[in-house]
């Protein structure tokens, strides 16, 4: 039987390899780089097993004068590197993937802060890496410099095809490469062969291209990763100009393109900012003008969409970086006629803060993603019961939900009970704040799960005091009830309450329907995104808002998913005043006194109403009521999970009572509960 979706399973021809389907992992970063090979070889080899076709790395430094820390990415800097590199290959070919590289020498985008060797630039400028406002300027490339960036970059093809890659890329997107900088006009101001005319502009690409095809080309397909537009407008890349005629000129030169927008925060936007496919308008014209197979992203996670962009002619590839990390076996899934089980990326970036954070990669959705090796845990497979044991969960949001999902998945009896009406807890509130209506991915899943699953129970209405829990006669409890935020200011700022808090409201009072006065000050010691959601919020509701933080930036941990800066120009535009470095001191009748925290000058601002984004305080008044009983023997296990052990991002919630399912009835870890990759002496 056909199936509308086969065109998604139909093998692409890249130069001299074969992908077996039309999924494309697209190389993505993820936080264990070059110093957790074993990690990276694990998470990589399970979007293999779950069906990408094509699998690939991270950008892989191809020497010293490229070094990209603090953050942890691939590194091929010498035959040392071979074997960390070639793990990752068998363990995607294990699975009959291809496995591609991004090779990368990043110039302008690299300190060298660990080899501190002088960045390498088309001219001397402050370098755009790390935190971005480094003291550390490039050293302009001279002619030996380029032909030694063109003999590494052929020595790193040499070495990756010698350690198994069937593609490799030369990398010129996100303006992080020394092919893209010399492309860029703002940081090209030579007047030799190299600058001036764009086709100059392009020679070290080309080069590039020309160099790694004569050296792999034999078995290697090579693959080009081009941002056809930078989002500037005139002063950068566009896909109606430059971006169009680099493509033209080196059209059929390269085995595949792989295109997208400039830079990284353009290129994974965030749900709330973009939806499914946003790259398209940019991309669509490179098919016109090549006959090799391009392969582009736009956050796709329904197959009607794929197929769609495959039969429009816009991508002969679906590419993926977050939806393979939200559902790795999603291809699998589609190709099993699975449709309602694919776990849909729902676009918070939570996956970028492994790398911005220099951590392993992990996910909202996916608990398992970052934990293949170091757990052994698998996104698909769970270890089966060890008894009959009854589990009773209270509390049914996100960590409930996603307990009583993998406790029912082993075959275990769950029985979960809800307090309110609708499960889903924190997730179901934030959810229905402006542009967050994929978040609510999140239940809708995991409610999906449940409903198969015959040994669970859901009892939504259903506030559980300890003695209901006694005589439930359940005698294995998981507490799962949330957290509720403070009314007293108390945060990482303030230690003692705000004088006046009283007449305060919090998020929860938003959630239970209620509408604040104008004008509305928002305190945000919170700093992610909430307190700018709120603020969003209240200017729909016809307030004038101001947003008080005593950060120095507005939602300033937003910064490390990639959209602080469109939090505070949206804000900006809505006409909501933002004072940062500010602290909130007194709250009056119709005013609320500040004091900026560098100067010690103080203001007072008109207020009708006060929302305080602070800290959140565990709901775990029904744990500690049943301690006694497990002191007894009444109950034979009780455990505290998400945000009623301790708040914290909803990624975390999950993986809470993810693991919190995956360690019932199994004995307590000794010492450090997962495996460490260590360095060998």
């Amino acid at each position: 039987m056909t199936s509308p979706y086969d065109i998604l399973f139909e093998p692409v021809k890249i130069g001299p390899v074969t992908a077996p389907n039309r999924f494309y992992q697209v190389p993505h970063c993820n936080g264990f780089g070059h110093r957790m090979p074993q990690g990276l070889a694990a998470m990589r080899g399970i979007k293999a097993e779950g069906g990408w076709g094509v699998v690939c790395t991270e950008e892989v430094e191809i020497h010293p004068s490229s070094d990209l820390s603090p953050y942890f990415e691939g590194r091929l800097w010498s035959d040392d590197d071979l074997p960390a590199l070639a793990l990752m290959v068998e363990s995607v070919h294990r699975h009959g993937a291809l496995a591609g590289i991004q090779l990368a020498h990043n110039g302008i985008d690299a300190c060298n802060l660990y080899t501190r060797t002088p960045p390498l630039g088309p001219r001397s400028m402050g370098v755009l890496g790390g935190s971005g406002w480094e003291p550390v300027q490039s050293r302009r490339l001279d002619k030996e410099d380029l032909r030694n960036v063109r003999k590494w970059h052929r020595q790193a093809a040499l070495r990756a095809k010698q350690a198994g890659f069937d593609i490799v890329y030369c990398y010129a997107a996100h303006g992080m490469t020394l092919p893209i900088q010399f492309i860029i006009r703002r940081y090209n101001d030579r007047t030799d062969e190299y600058g001036g005319s764009l086709e100059n502009r392009v020679r070290l690409l080309r080069e590039l291209i020309e160099d790694t095809k004569e050296a792999v080309g034999d078995r290697c397909a090579v693959a080009v990763r081009f941002a056809v537009d930078e989002l500037l407008g005139e002063d950068g890349i566009t896909h109606q100009g430059e971006g169009h005629d680099v493509v033209a000129m080196l059209a059929e030169l390269p085995d595949l393109w792989d295109v997208n927008v400039s830079g990284w925060s353009n290129d994974s936007t965030l749900s709330r900012f973009c939806k499914s496919g946003h790259q398209e308008p940019y991309i669509q014209f490179v098919k016109r003008l090549t006959s090799k197979p391009v392969v582009g992203v736009g956050r796709y996670t329904t197959p009607d969409a794929m197929v769609s962009a495959i039969r429009r002619g816009v991508l002969d590839f679906i590419g993926a970086a977050r939806p393979s990390i939200a559902d790795p076996f999603l291809p699998a899934k589609i190709r099993a006629g699975r449709l309602e089980d694919i776990r849909e990326c729902i676009g918070c970036n939570i996956c970028v803060t492994g790398d911005t954070r220099y951590v392993p990669i992990r996910c909202t959705q996916n608990p398992t993603m970052g934990e293949e090796w170091r757990r052994g845990w698998h996104p698909e497979i769970i270890q089966p019961k060890k008894s009959d044991r009854e589990i009773l969960v209270v509390g049914g949001g996100p960590a409930g939900l996603e307990a009583a999902r993998a406790l029912g998945q082993r075959g275990y009896r769950v029985t979960l009970t809800e307090a309110r009406r609708e499960l889903g807890g924190r997730v179901l509130y934030e959810s229905a704040l402006p542009g967050l209506i994929e978040w609510r991915r999140v239940i809708d899943w995991r409610l999906t799960q449940l409903a198969k699953m015959k040994n669970v129970q859901l009892y939504p209405s259903s506030p559980m005091t300890a003695a209901d829990v006694l005589e439930s006669g359940i005698s294995n409890v998981l507490i799962a009830t949330g957290a509720v935020y403070r009314r007293d200011g108390i945060g990482r700022t303030l230690w003692k309450p705000i004088p006046g808090h009283e007449r305060a409201l919090t998020p929860d009072d938003i959630f239970a329907g209620r509408v604040p006065s104008s004008p509305v000050v928002i305190y945000d010691d919170d700093h992610y995104i909430l307190g700018g959601l709120l603020a969003e919020w209240c200017v729909q509701q016809g307030c004038a808002t101001t947003l008080v933080t005593p950060a120095p930036l507005v939602s300033y941990w937003s910064q490390f998913t990639l959209e602080q800066e469109r939090v505070e120009s949206r804000l900006r535009h809505l006409g909501v005043t933002l004072l940062t470095r500010h602290t909130l001191t007194d709250i009056a009748a119709e005013s609320v006194s500040l004091v900026e925290s560098l100067t010690g000058v103080q203001r007072m601002l008109p207020a009708n109403d006060v929302i305080l984004v602070t800290d959140r305080l565990p709901d775990d008044g029904l744990y500690h009521a049943l301690r006694p009983a497990l002191d007894t023997g009444q109950l034979e296990s009780l455990r505290v999970i998400g945000d009623a052990e301790a708040p914290n991002l909803i990624a975390q919630a999950i993986f809470s009572g993810h693991l919190a399912a995956r360690a019932f009835d199994e004995p307590p870890a000794d010492g450090t509960p997962f495996r460490i990759e260590r360095v060998g002496l």
